[in-house]
């Protein structure tokens, strides 16, 4: 028998809005009982009575059982979902910066608490993949999970490679969708796919790991001549986030664009659409497919972890229970690509080896192997304009 959640909701943009429209739709035994928004004069499409400004008409409601978290500030998304599992109040929210810069404080929360918080909306949108790791994936060794985490930049660089359209056009179109920000930044500059890997690492490897410790580098500062090398070589770039267990007691991640042939499955993952792909010891590989950016996409994500709450389901992080003790390393060598423009860069950058150089009138570039810990260490001088950076499979 499901038990009846009574919700209050932060947040009525894209994703509140698409949660909306998804739950008036069907029965199942849930009442909204009130929105909680940040600009009390914007013209809204629900009557005014299910509107505050206030936090606590949610927060201190003995009636209201599950808080829906579907705000941008990670700070003030922190310090509600915060509140909210401590008074006894289950969380749904996909607010990926916020649970995957404070995970493991979340997590000590609810044991604590004996509450709920549920994310699979912060992740991949329509891709179950959180709960596929918790459920499915819970006794297996994981070789490694990679694929297209990010909608935004996937939509631009399948609009360069597919109609040739410049960077800034295909990034001027994906705004004017809805797929992309006013400042593209958390998306082309790999930060968002970044949180979503740090998230995803957890529930795979019992890792918590600090996202501001992990490498992420984006396709903001790629241009025509990377374009022009990849399809020369029939290659696509696409911008990639790897958990990968490189030892038995390490675990690399990193967020890079990478340019992957037609051979992989993730060549053909295109537009505003997301793709996993989980490299199992015993599963073998698998593929998880699905719309990674958008209202409906992500509201749907969003329901399913509020219609698993009326079963009283829980993620039990498995994976921080097993005795295998797994570390974060960032000792692992990379076969790049980089393009620069000062000779002199070079110097200061140690590569281990330089297997092709190439000197052009426009541009220069090197193919080698480089240390992951060089790359953070060096990230400023590799990440400026009229330099790109991308790994090389």
């Amino acid at each position: 028998m499901s038990k009846k959640l009574t919700i209050g909701i932060f947040g009525f943009g894209v994703v509140g809005q698409g949660l909306y429209d998804i739950i008036k739709t069907k029965k199942l035994n849930l009442e909204i009982k009130k929105f909680v928004i940040k600009n009390a004069g914007k013209a809204r499409s629900l009557p005014a009575e299910l509107f505050s400004t206030d936090a606590n008409e949610i927060l201190d409601d003995p009636q209201i059982n599950t808080v829906v978290e579907l705000i941008d500030d990670a700070d003030a998304a922190f310090e509600i979902t915060k509140k909210a599992l401590s008074s006894g109040k289950n969380v749904v929210s996909a607010n990926k910066k916020m649970i995957a810069t404070h995970l493991k404080e979340l997590t000590a929360l609810q044991q604590e608490h004996g509450t709920s918080l549920l994310y699979e909306g912060a992740v991949c949108g329509s891709i179950p993949i959180i709960r596929n790791l918790e459920e499915y994936y819970d006794n297996e060794l994981l070789h490694s999970l990679s694929g297209i985490f990010n909608g935004s930049s996937n939509y631009i660089l399948s609009k360069i490679f597919n109609e040739n359209q410049t960077y800034d056009a295909a990034l001027k179109k994906a705004q004017e969708l809805g797929f992309a920000e006013t400042d593209p930044t958390l998306d082309v500059g790999g930060y968002d796919p970044k949180f979503k890997l740090a998230i995803v690492a957890s529930h795979a490897y019992g890792l918590f790991v600090n996202p501001d410790t992990i490498l992420n580098l984006g396709i903001d500062k790629l241009n025509d001549a990377d374009i022009r090398y990849a399809k020369e070589k029939n290659l696509k770039i696409k911008l990639i986030p790897l958990a990968k267990e490189v030892s038995d007691s390490e675990v690399v991640l990193y967020v890079l664009p990478k340019f992957i042939s037609k051979d992989s499955i993730l060549f053909n993952v295109e537009n505003e659409n997301n793709g996993v792909l989980v490299k199992a010891a015993f599963a073998d590989e698998q593929f998880f497919y699905g719309k990674g950016a958008g209202g409906h996409p992500t509201g749907s994500a969003v329901l399913s972890d509020i219609t698993a709450l009326r079963y009283d389901y829980r993620y039990e992080y498995k994976k921080h229970l097993d005795a295998q003790e797994l570390t974060y390393t960032t000792n692992v060598d990379i076969k790049v690509y980089f393009r620069y423009t000062d000779e002199n860069v070079l110097e200061n950058i140690a590569f281990k080896n330089i297997t092709e150089r190439f000197y052009g009138e426009d541009h220069k570039y090197v193919i080698g192997y480089l240390n992951l810990q060089e790359i953070i260490d060096k990230r400023e001088l590799i990440n400026q304009p009229g330099y790109f950076l991308a790994e090389i499979a």
